[in-house]
């Protein structure tokens, strides 16, 4: 008999004497739970050590945008509660999944995290063909950090004031009106044609790479509305430059509280943008636990908390299973939209 462990060989071999062979089974035993034992105490040891060198958070998109904004809020906080520097590394492309795949390979000791998004442990698993990770077997959640609802926005010239009206004006004229987005099957794309689908109304799909060559567009009047953050256009609104149509929320956000939602109109509807700390898969509990305690104190912080308003986002903080049930809804929430608009990326 040959058995293999920790590419380890342990051989008893067969023969006419039993009791030879037995012993050499209890040896062999013995020695595969010795070894256990020093794995087990060797992660032991390392999660009370916890941390002792440099921790990297990847932010699966390119710098600017949302995602690295909140992680360079938190990094210098976090750093500060643990002890030890915590670097922001951008590793942008394919909506996040280049990013999420490093993490997912990485040593799962708690040195190298994700900041993910609705986008890497939602959208893409739905949208591309090929996946580079897969968003629950590869991860261990951490802590919910942040949400964010999308808003619907329209060129200021276009002849709707409201959602209703939106709604109304494109029934009038059946797929005349365009609307941009991150990029085919970003999670922009997918909020608007879940809305054309839930007011059943047809509008034309112009892809960007990225907000800004989106809103820029919007801004010279060359598409008619877009779902995009509140980072990211907060500003165009209040100065008039674009038109807010809708949050796209169940609630009304405290920073246009005057803003009605897009479900006052179409019941239901909600498209949330949100962020989240993983660790590879089998980072040991003890690590994960105390990387969520100091998270959960960091975004309690007062500075950290404004930090967010100013931005539109609300800190959502908790336990791994807060995070690990958001990963779940929003698996789940896109798989009919995406098979109903055919909509696929190659990798």
């Amino acid at each position: 008999m040959r058995v293999i462990f920790q590419n380890r060989a342990y051989a008893c071999p067969s023969g006419k004497r039993r009791r030879n062979f037995e012993r050499c089974l209890r040896t062999t035993i013995a020695a595969i739970a010795a070894s256990l034992l020093v794995s087990v105490s060797s992660l032991s040891a390392g999660a009370q050590n916890y941390p002792n060198e440099v921790i990297k958070i990847i932010v699966p998109f390119a710098a600017g945008g949302g995602v690295d904004v909140v992680a360079r809020i938190i990094g210098p906080k976090l750093s500060e509660a643990l002890g030890q520097p915590v670097i922001i590394e951008n590793r942008g492309g394919a909506g996040g999944m280049l990013g999420a795949a490093a993490v997912a390979k990485a040593a799962p000791d708690g040195y190298t995290l994700l900041l993910g998004t609705g986008s890497t442990h939602g959208t893409n698993s739905s949208v591309y063909k090929k996946l580079s990770y897969d968003p629950i077997r590869d991860f261990t959640p951490v802590v919910l950090v942040s949400q964010s609802p999308l808003m619907l926005l329209v060129r200021p010239t276009l002849a709707a004031k409201s959602v209703a009206e939106l709604i109304a004006l494109a029934r009038g004229e059946p797929g005349k009106l365009t609307f941009g987005s991150y990029g085919f099957g970003s999670i922009t794309h997918l909020s608007a044609e879940l809305f054309t689908t839930m007011a059943n109304i047809q509008a034309k799909h112009v892809p960007y790479r990225g907000s800004a060559p989106a809103l820029v567009d919007l801004l010279g009047g060359h598409i008619d509305f877009v779902f995009d953050g509140i980072q990211t256009s907060l500003a165009y609104v209040r100065s008039g430059k674009l038109r807010l149509l809708g949050i796209a929320s169940l609630t009304r956000t405290p920073l246009l509280p005057d803003a009605p939602t897009i479900s006052e109109t179409l019941p239901g509807f909600d498209t949330t943008l949100w962020f989240g700390l993983f660790a590879p898969a089998d980072t040991p509990k003890p690590i994960v636990d105390k990387i969520n305690g100091k998270m959960n104190a960091v975004l309690a912080l007062p500075e950290v908390r404004e930090s967010f308003a100013k931005l539109g986002f609300d800190v959502v903080g908790g336990g791994p299973d807060i995070l690990a049930q958001r990963v779940d809804t929003e698996l789940k929430r896109w798989v009919d939209l995406v098979r109903e608009k055919n909509i696929n990326v190659e990798p």
